[in-house]
């Protein structure tokens, strides 16, 4: 039986106060909840994304806070207007903690894929996780912390349909954290990979629309119970925390124990 769960309180960290946090693609669904998430933690947040309108709610809405966070523009595709703001970001101090959340999940069939849709879709889903990463391992490294956690995807472990390149870059991504924890641990930078499930996000129940696809979720999934972005913000918080201090070049799953479609 599904039963609706929503997170009312998040574990505190107390390391976490101060950290200055930066995540991309932060306006809206998971990532919005992530700026909540480590703000309401006492963190320094800038995020990073697109949707002007949706993201400057955001920051509205929690503009209260002793630290509230900070909206920037930015287009990820884009890697000057990326590079633009990390500059921006970096005059008030070197990033802590880098969350790659960026990505978009259009649906597509293999006969209409072109080689200018093929770059779209790797530059919106997998080149500026890279370069966000590249951008702030020099102050990680002067200070020899940090932690940088990346988005993935359980869609290609599912093999979902109409999703080739969002699967194609989503599982490079874990690749690549394990290539980035690897050359940045000498350092001491943590780099991990958190990997979702069907979080329930408006995007999301656009596209799993009606109770037949609900019930189909639910029915391949260990838990008959919706991953919500708060189950995924949770797991963002430990991971970034002093308490994860000795995870990197991981993949933590958060999708419910959901092994088919």
């Amino acid at each position: 039986m599904n039963q609706a769960r929503k997170v009312t309180a998040y574990a505190t960290y107390p390391d976490l106060p101060g950290k200055r946090v930066v995540i991309t693609g932060g306006g809206s669904g998971i990532g919005a909840e992530m700026v909540n998430a480590f703000a309401r933690q006492g963190a320094s947040v800038v995020f990073l994304d697109i949707a002007a309108e949706a993201s400057q709610a955001l920051a509205a809405s929690l503009a209260q806070l002793p630290q509230p966070p900070v909206f920037l523009h930015c287009d990820l595709t884009d890697l000057e207007a990326v590079r633009a703001a990390f500059v921006r970001i970096a005059e008030a101090g070197p990033v802590d903690i880098l969350i790659n959340n960026g990505a978009n999940d259009d649906r597509h069939t293999v006969a209409d894929v072109t080689p200018g849709y093929w770059d779209g879709r790797m530059a919106v889903n997998l080149r500026h996780q890279f370069f966000c990463a590249q951008a702030v391992a020099p102050g990680m490294q002067a200070r020899g912390a940090g932690v940088i956690l990346n988005l993935g995807s359980i869609s290609w472990h599912l093999a979902l349909p109409q999703l080739s390149l969002y699967m194609t870059a989503k599982a490079a991504i874990e690749g690549m954290t394990r290539g980035l924890a690897r050359d940045l641990g000498a350092h001491g930078i943590r780099v991990n990979c958190i990997v979702p499930g069907a979080v329930r996000t408006e995007r999301q129940e656009e596209l799993w629309t009606g109770p037949d696809e609900e019930a189909k979720i639910l029915a391949a999934q260990c838990l008959a119970q919706r991953v919500e972005v708060e189950d995924v913000a949770a797991l963002a918080l430990f991971l970034a925390s002093d308490s994860a201090g000795r995870c990197s070049g991981r993949d933590y799953y958060v999708d419910a124990g959901w092994y088919g479609a």
